[in-house]
């Protein structure tokens, strides 16, 4: 067993401003997006400037969607009970796949403000999210969200008691989905993203890598207390919506074997910076 870190949630407190470390997850997420797309953006023919519109394009599409996907598929209780409770976003409640509809609808739009290919802007933008995802994961465990089922592995963790989840040992599998949908996403579509290939490989990659860690780490995590299992008496809302993501993975790698080899596709119209 190992004890849980006492890490404050708060990262820093001026007089009634409280900045906590899930938020600054959120700008190192954006940030490191920022950094690596201007390193890329001459792939697509875009400039910095392009770069930074589409990072402020997505964390629009993050925050509204992320936070209207929470309210869809795990508070409709809570929006019945008050209906001015979506806008409380200080109360905490987003949703990844909430907030990957919205990045998706601001990519289209992107996309088509610039002429690009929509699977060539996804092909873009996939890698630049797994540290976003880590780091999300990381202010979780900070926050103490996301607690595990009760395990004897050796590297379980107590929880804190404010959680009210008693003595056990637990699987801290805020960490599980850190190392999994940060680390070695990032990894493998970096590295993918570097080799010759077919258009949607990396988006369909993204989409398949990910449904399936968070199908396999709900598993070891306890379901959202609102809802329990939705299913069979072990189906989350976590599984339950990354299947349609690994299918849709599955049809974008299916597809691209019909398409030609590409390794960029680039605009001239415009010059990089």
């Amino acid at each position: 067993m190992i004890p849980y870190p006492q890490i404050d949630p708060v990262a820093l407190a001026v007089g009634p401003l409280r900045i906590h470390w899930y938020g600054l997850m959120y700008v190192v997420g954006l940030a490191a997006a920022w950094w690596l797309g201007r390193r890329r953006a001459h792939r697509l023919g875009l400039t910095h400037e392009d770069i930074g519109d589409l990072i402020f394009c997505g964390a629009v599409g993050i925050i509204l969607g992320g936070r209207l996907g929470y309210v869809l598929f795990y508070g409709l209780d809570q929006l019945a009970a008050d209906p001015l409770w979506p806008f409380m976003l200080w109360k905490g409640g987003m949703s990844f796949h909430g907030g990957l509809a919205g990045v998706l609808v601001a990519a289209w739009w992107f996309a088509r403000r610039h002429r690009l290919a929509f699977l060539q802007l996804t092909d873009l933008i996939a890698p630049l999210v797994p540290i976003g995802l880590g780091a999300g994961r990381l202010g979780n465990f900070i926050n103490h969200e996301l607690p595990g089922r009760v395990s004897d592995v050796p590297w379980a963790m107590v929880f804190p008691s404010m959680m009210g989840l008693g003595s056990a040992p637990r699987h801290p599998s805020a960490l599980y989905e850190f190392a999994l949908e940060g680390v070695v996403l990032f990894v493998v579509l970096w590295w993918v993203s570097t080799r010759p290939r077919r258009r949607g490989i990396v988006s369909g990659l993204f989409l398949v890598l990910y449904g399936t860690f968070r199908f396999a780490v709900e598993f070891v995590r306890l379901p959202d207390p609102q809802l329990g299992f939705v299913a069979f008496d072990w189906l989350t809302m976590g599984q339950l919506l990354s299947l349609p993501m690994v299918v849709t993975g599955l049809l974008l790698l299916l597809a691209a074997r019909c398409r030609d080899p590409l390794d960029a596709v680039a605009r001239t119209s415009r010059p990089s910076t």
